[in-house]
Formats: C-alpha cells, sequence, structure tokens
C-alpha cells in the first residue's frame, strides 16, 4: 500500500524555530501485524499495572510477545512529573498477578535494595547494605527472579550519611556483583543516559523538547557525574568482574557512539546489551546500526522499554525487519504524538532476527 504522510502536522524544533511541518514522500509501508520469529521482551517494566495483565497478555498474543521480563518486580515504577517515580512494592504482587495465573509468559528481576528514594540517605552502613543486599537478591532469587536490575540512580543520585555521592564501582559495593555471579544470574545495570540529557537544555541540543517534557532527565548540572565518568565507573566494574554477566541496555548507554560500544562488547565477554528505547537513535544511522547488529548479533537481546501497546511492538519489528523509510518512532513514554526525528528500517536477515528476538536470552536466563 502506497501511502502519502501528509496528515501528519508536529511540531519540531528546526534550527532555533518552532515550524509546522509536513512530510510530502510517498513511501510503501510494511508493518508488521506479528513478529516473524518468537519474541522475548527482556527489558520492561508493568508500570504498575497490576490490574492489566490480562489486557498485556492478549497485546503479546497479538503480536507474538511469548515472554515478559518485568526488571522491577518488587517495586513500582510509573511515568509521572517529568520523569519517573518509585515507589515500594513487594516482588509476592508479581508472582501473585503474573508469574503464577500466565505460566511461562512473565518473569522478573529484582532491584533487591536498589530501589529508594533520593531524598534521603541510601547507604549508612556499607558493610550492613551489602549483606542485607546479597541477603535480600538470594531470598529473591530462591522466589524466582532471574537477575539483579540496578537503576541508574545508582552513581548518579544516591548518597550516603555523609553527603557523598555513591559510585557504582565502590570498591565496598563489589561483593554484590561477586554474588550475583555467584549465583549465576545477570546483573542489568543502567547506567547514564542519552548525550544530550548531560548537555546544557538550549535549542541547540537535539534533546531540547524532551527535556522540556521530561525535565527530570536534565543531568547537565555541575552536582552530577558527568556522562563519561559514568561510563567509566561502569565499564570498570565489567572488567573487574568477569565472572559476572552484565546486560547492558539502551545499547549500552551510548547509541551516539556505536563505535565504543562494539569496542565495549570486544573487550568484555561478559556484556550484552538491549536496544530498548533507543530505535530512534539507531534508526537515523541505519547504515551504521544495520553492521553493529549483525556483527554483534550473539551479543543483542531484545527489549522494549515502554507501555504495552500494539503499535508499540510493531514499530519495533517494522525497524528490524524491513527496510521501511522515514517513519515515526515512539517517544519516551510510548506514545507516538512526538517524535525527535523519523527513522529507518535495518531489514535484518532471519537467522539475526532468531537470535536478538529469543535465542541469545535464552542463553543468558533460564526460563
Amino acid at each position: 500500500m502506497w501511502t502519502l504522510i501528509s496528515s501528519f502536522s508536529v511540531t519540531l524544533l528546526s534550527e532555533g524555530m518552532n515550524v509546522n511541518q509536513k512530510c510530502y514522500l510517498f513511501k510503501e509501508d510494511h508493518i508488521p501485524l506479528k513478529a516473524r520469529f518468537p519474541v522475548i521482551d527482556a527489558h520492561n517494566h508493568l508500570w504498575g499495572n497490576w490490574r492489566s495483565v490480562a489486557n498485556i497478555v492478549e497485546v503479546m498474543d497479538d503480536v507474538g510477545v511469548e515472554s515478559y521480563c518485568d526488571l522491577t518486580a518488587n517495586v513500582s515504577l510509573e511515568m509521572r512529573d517529568g520523569g519517573y517515580q518509585i515507589t515500594p512494592g513487594d516482588i509476592d504482587h508479581f508472582l501473585t498477578n503474573c508469574a503464577e495465573p500466565y505460566p511461562g509468559r512473565f518473569y522478573c528481576f529484582t532491584t533487591a535494595t536498589f530501589a529508594e528514594p533520593y531524598d534521603k540517605p541510601f547507604i549508612r552502613d556499607y558493610r550492613e547494605f551489602v549483606e542485607r543486599t546479597i541477603e535480600l537478591l538470594h531470598r529473591h532469587v530462591d522466589m524466582g527472579a532471574k537477575g539483579l536490575k540496578v537503576l541508574k540512580e545508582l552513581g548518579l543520585r544516591y548518597r550516603d550519611s555523609d553527603g557523598n555521592l555513591i559510585r557504582l564501582n565502590d570498591e565496598r559495593l563489589a561483593p554484590i556483583w561477586e554474588a550475583a555471579g555467584d549465583l549465576g544470574i545477570p546483573v542489568l545495570i543502567h547506567q547514564s543516559d542519552p548525550y544530550g540529557f548531560f548537555e546544557s537544555v538550549v535549542e541547540e541540543n537535539e534533546h531540547y523538547d524532551s527535556l522540556l517534557k521530561y525535565h527530570d532527565w536534565s543531568f547537565c548540572d555541575p552536582k552530577y557525574p558527568s556522562k563519561s565518568e559514568l561510563l567509566k565507573h561502569r565499564d570498570e566494574i565489567v572488567r573487574n568482574h568477569p565472572n559476572t554477566i552484565f546486560m547492558l541496555p539502551h545499547v549500552a548507554n551510548f547509541a551516539e557512539n556505536l563505535e565504543y560500544v562494539g569496542n565495549l562488547i570486544n573487550d568484555n565477554p561478559n556484556v550484552y546489551i538491549d536496544f530498548s528505547a533507543r530505535i530512534d537513535e539507531l534508526g537515523r544511522q541505519p547504515y551504521s546500526s544495520r553492521k553493529f547488529m549483525i556483527d554483534y548479533q550473539d551479543r543483542i537481546y531484545f527489549g522494549a522499554d515502554l507501555p504495552v501497546s500494539r503499535d508499540v511492538y510493531r514499530c519495533y519489528f517494522r525497524f528490524l525487519e524491513t527496510y521501511d523509510e522515514y517513519f515515526i518512532p515512539p517517544d519516551y513514554d510510548g506514545t507516538f504524538d512526538r517524535f525527535r526525528w523519523r527513522i529507518y528500517g535495518l531489514g535484518l536477515p532471519d537467522d539475526v532476527l532468531k537470535k536478538i528476538y529469543h535465542e541469545n536470552i535464552q542463553r543468558i536466563i533460564t526460563m
């Protein structure tokens, strides 16, 4: 079906001016209703939607997602107030509402102790914190958790009782990463964010409109570490704990620099990455991204990290499976009413798709 994209009228930022842009490109669209191969969504959250699990399963059935990972099963994560809010939760809610009623369709990670409000001291006694974390990690793994999820607040916002920023590579935390390796579970670490989030919030910043909408994600203030510092600390613990598998989401949080990410993968056999919430970054550099996905096809797994919808999943499948051009990706909240730029499909080969959709994550995690 040939479509003239003239019906979209959106406000974009262009050379410091807001303009209404209409696109008059004639093109053929190929939107997959269902993924070509079974999919495991290995990076997502239930976003507090305990009462809509049946609807999530219905969407999964419609689009071909066989299994879904809630990375934050012991807390509640919700989009609000220009960012997201973390509230205490209980892993039993996940087990009762998801894992038990829908066997094989859901699995989870635990944040253990790594999800607390950051307006109060996060650690008062390092030895006590580490012991408590490892104990809770063992308990949650016994209950069915498949890995440890570390939110970006560690290294970025969490402080100790003396007001000092707690760095991810603090040696006093090292026993936790070793404990995960001993348990045979991966550690998924979100460290850093898109490059523009650490730059000044000015119109020249390509994420200017994003940072106006999600004001809590601006980290240009000197009180925050730089992006390079955060990645340096993360890469250090990856190197220092070779017997622990590290899952680094959002293209290792440097989708703007695929050469850097490729070198990180080459140097560390214990690293895997996903591209959740980053098909916009990859889709604007389709030649480099396609080569990258093929070159590292054994180290990439599927994740969306967006509220569940048919349109979101189908956009991801379109990006991976087709050569469609100049289409709109979802925003960070899973909506399509605002976008930074249009993207292009990668048309990946079937053998690569199978690995990314489900085979690679099955090598990392025992379902």
